[in-house]
């Protein structure tokens, strides 16, 4: 049995497209006033997409039954599994004390919380959304800047809002692939339109996490470092999307936001670290107290847990992959 969606049951495009909006408003209004459990909101969410797509889209209950449970599935697989092993490499790095080495790398670089956001939630995080996607950068750079004293809370907002410069190239380019695929246009044709659209706001993303995250005083006291940072990976996304495709641009960003940002805290420092206002004033930039390979040795779960996440993004690789392991 072929069941085709209609897009437009009610008669009125508009109408349509808000009763299918309901289960997303239910969902924030769930979570952001009514502050509702997680788990409690998204099942009700579930519930009200499951009746709509029934009763208001003419959707066959089996095929919306399966819907639910594919849907499912792909949540639990890749995305809860990665999530998973990210968090197991956190808290076994705590366990080993191996993330105090982390937290002295980075605090050695420097101790501003502000500096700390641009290179593991804006640069870090866009490589992580170039490599997997799904929700696994806002994972694993969460548990990072939580173990460098961020609020939970806090980390997961700030890490969700640094991850809209590099969404649309997640995950090896798949939302630019699949929605190629669905509008009928070649790969590379959409993969440039975004590439000259998106990097203006990969510009800004630095620059509105610092002021949001200190206001707009002490966000502006470091618009140089926002400014290399954003600006490397706008520039590094622009070039990259327009004349290699839609797979790599994230990755390349990231990298070259990374190393420029790494390279320019190096000569530029604020005048004065920021802190969170419940942490005691910042006595400066700590010393780098372990050697290189130490460094290295800490950092390699996060390195190979990111080189294979992006290798099974590969087509070829993550299916040789697939056929090793399942």
């Amino acid at each position: 049995m072929t069941w085709t969606m209609n897009i437009d049951p009610l008669g009125s495009i508009g109408l349509s497209a808000l009763i299918a909006s309901i289960p997303i408003i239910f969902l924030g209004v769930a979570l952001a006033i009514i502050k509702m459990k997680g788990h409690i909101a998204a099942t009700i969410a579930t519930g009200l997409a499951f009746g709509i797509a029934v009763f208001v889209y003419g959707m066959p209950a089996s095929y919306a039954f399966w819907a639910t449970v594919q849907g499912a599935m792909f949540g639990l697989f890749p995305v809860c599994w990665i999530i998973i092993t990210a968090l197991f490499i956190y808290n076994m790095s705590v366990a080993t004390g191996q993330f105090e080495i982390i937290k002295n790398s980075l605090a050695s670089i420097s101790d501003d919380r502000r500096m700390q956001a641009l290179l593991i939630a804006f640069s870090f995080g866009a490589f992580i959304e170039g490599a997997a996607g799904f929700g696994t950068p806002v994972a694993m750079t969460c548990a990072m800047l939580v173990g460098l004293g961020f609020n939970p809370l806090y980390a997961a907002g700030i890490c969700l809002l640094a991850n809209t410069a590099p969404v649309a190239f997640g995950a090896i380019g798949i939302p630019i692939v699949v929605g190629a695929q669905v509008a009928g246009v070649p790969d590379m044709a959409l993969s440039q339109l975004v590439g000259r659209t998106l990097p203006f706001l990969s510009c800004l993303v630095p620059l509105y996490l610092t002021v949001l995250m200190a206001g707009w005083k002490k966000g502006l006291e470091v618009w140089p470092a926002c400014f290399v940072s954003g600006g490397s990976f706008a520039i590094a996304q622009y070039l990259s999307s327009n004349f290699l495709g839609p797979l790599l641009p994230d990755i390349i960003a990231s990298l070259a936001s990374i190393i420029a940002t790494v390279a320019f805290l190096r000569v530029w420092h604020p005048k004065e670290s920021w802190r969170f206002p419940d942490e005691p004033k910042s006595e400066g930039k700590a010393q780098l107290m372990f050697t290189g390979g130490q460094v290295f040795r800490a950092w390699a779960p996060f390195v190979i847990l990111s080189l294979f996440v992006a290798a099974w993004g590969i087509k070829p690789v993550g299916a040789a992959l697939n056929e090793l392991f399942f």
